[in-house]
């Protein structure tokens, strides 16, 4: 009876989460970024001070890891050319602008704090190829537009 509870409290911690924070994120990109930013990297605990505050703590930390999961598995069934523009527009989003982000990205790779830690390895391996290559594309699209102008 103990599990079936905490399945049902883990269910309405995702169905919170998802309703009331990740709706208002646009693109999976976007919502892997925020997701990622929930664990600390030391412990690989996820934290969300709003749902703790209202569920246990073991509750939000599995439920965010799932929704980690659910939405790094939504971004490798898109097609390459949904990831790129789902991309772009996260990456034009941040500080700095498109062109000096892809910069970042391609030189020091942070995208790889993104993936869920329990992800299989050839998943991992499939992102970052696609990911390696979406950056290639972008800056070669930047690096382009910047020569026309």
């Amino acid at each position: 009876m103990e599990t079936l509870s905490k399945l049902q409290q883990a269910r309405r911690v995702v169905q919170d989460f998802t309703l009331n924070t990740l709706a208002g994120i646009e693109g999976a990109f976007a919502r892997l970024v925020y997701v990622a930013s929930l664990r600390d990297l030391a412990s690989g605990r996820y934290e969300h001070q709003g749902l703790a505050a209202l569920y246990p703590e073991g509750a939000v930390h599995q439920a965010l890891e799932l929704c980690h999961e659910q939405i790094f598995e939504r971004i490798l069934e898109m097609p390459l050319e949904k990831q790129l523009e789902d991309l772009r527009d996260c990456l034009s989003a941040m500080e700095g602008g498109l062109a000096a982000v892809v910069s970042h990205w391609r030189q020091l790779e942070p995208y790889r704090v993104l993936l869920p830690e329990n992800a299989p390895d050839y998943l991992k391996e499939l992102f970052f190829s696609n990911l390696r290559a979406l950056l290639e594309i972008l800056h070669e699209a930047c690096t382009s537009a910047h020569s026309d102008a």
